[in-house]
């Protein structure tokens, strides 16, 4: 367990504050859901790797033009939290600002476009709900370069980093998700 000054009651409004409510947030709350759900199954601080999701793109809405500040900003913002460097690594690293080293790193990276890719798959299956979506159909998806192209593949393939092969890694990932299907109307 890590001894955090930052909280998930403390930083939930903040992310609401600074990004608003609309599918940033919605983004932020999977990618944090995520987080939390591949914590569970590799039996690392839920609450610790929940949080490095939800305030990975708290600084988004002021560093999307200037990406070299993306994630730097947000360590500034929360700076006063004195977040531990590790947390810190892995928001700087998920935009590829540095290298991945750690496992938190690898989470982040890999999750951070796997929930866009997740609710592009949704979105694309004649129901728009994510408990339709199994394996075959996201990989089937994931193999077409064009679907979702903003998700990179690269990235999401790093989850063998953390020992997971990438049918597995979008299961968790979908199964995190799926607790907070109604927050992220699918």
């Amino acid at each position: 367990m890590h001894q955090l000054n930052l909280t998930r009651e403390t930083a939930y409004p903040m992310v609401v504050d600074k990004i608003g409510v609309n599918n940033l947030l919605k983004h932020i709350l999977a990618v944090e859901a995520g987080m939390r759900q591949l914590a569970v199954h590799l039996g690392e601080d839920v609450e610790y790797w929940g949080l490095t999701g939800l305030v990975h793109d708290l600084d988004y809405n002021q560093t999307k033009d200037d990406e070299a500040r993306h994630a730097y900003l947000t360590c500034e913002w929360l700076a006063e939290y004195d977040l531990p460097r590790e947390m810190q690594d892995a928001i700087i690293a998920h935009p590829g600002h540095q290298p991945c080293r750690s496992r938190l790193d690898w989470a982040l990276y890999s999750v951070d476009p796997a929930t866009g890719f997740i609710v592009a798959c949704a979105l694309m299956h004649p129901d728009k709900k994510l408990d339709v979506l199994d394996a075959e159909f996201m990989l089937r998806r994931f193999k077409e370069k064009r679907f979702a192209a903003g998700a990179s593949r690269e990235n999401m393939e790093a989850c063998s980093h953390l020992g997971l092969a990438l049918t597995d890694f979008l299961m968790l990932v979908h199964a995190g998700m799926m607790t907070i299907a109604d927050e992220l109307g699918l």
